[in-house]
C-alpha cells in the first residue's frame, strides 16, 4: 500500500529525509557523555527507587503483621500506624525535591551540552511551561 509523500519528503518516496534524526539518535547514544550521564541517572534512580520501595513494604508488612505495635498511643490518638502512614507522603515529596536538586545539578548541565553539540533545541522543562 503506497502512502502520498509527506511535505518536505523526496519526490521519489525513500525515506532519506529520516534517515539524520535516527543518525542523531544513534550518535547521541553511542556518545561518552551519554553514557555516562545515563550512568548518573541509574546511580541515583535506582538505589532510591530500592530504598523507598523497601520502606513501603515496610509499613505495609508492619500494618499487616504488627497490630499491636503499629496501634501504639504516642500522642491522645495519635499512633504508630498513623505517623509512619503520613512519613510516607513526606519522604515522597522529599525525594521528589531531592531528585529535583540532584538533577539540575548533576544532569541538566552535560545534557544541555549533548543537545547543543549535536544540533537539538534546548527547551528546559522551565521554558516549555
Amino acid at each position: 500500500m503506497d502512502h502520498p509523500p509527506q511535505p518536505g519528503s523526496p519526490p521519489d518516496g525513500s525515506l532519506s529525509g529520516s534517515v539524520p534524526a535516527q543518525a542523531t539518535a544513534q550518535q547521541i547514544e553511542q556518545d561518552p557523555e551519554f553514557r555516562t550521564l545515563r550512568g548518573t541517572f541509574r546511580s541515583f534512580a535506582f538505589p532510591v527507587t530500592a530504598a523507598f520501595l523497601l520502606w513501603y513494604l515496610l509499613y505495609v508488612l508492619l500494618s499487616s503483621y504488627a497490630h499491636g505495635f503499629m496501634a501504639t498511643k504516642l500522642v491522645g490518638n495519635i499512633n504508630v500506624a498513623l505517623v509512619l502512614g503520613l512519613l510516607q507522603f513526606v519522604s515522597t515529596f522529599a525525594i521528589a525535591a531531592w531528585y529535583a536538586r540532584f538533577a539540575g545539578r548533576r544532569l541538566d548541565p552535560p545534557a544541555e551540552d549533548l543537545r547543543r553539540r549535536h544540533g537539538q533545541s534546548v527547551v528546559t522543562p522551565r521554558e516549555g511551561a
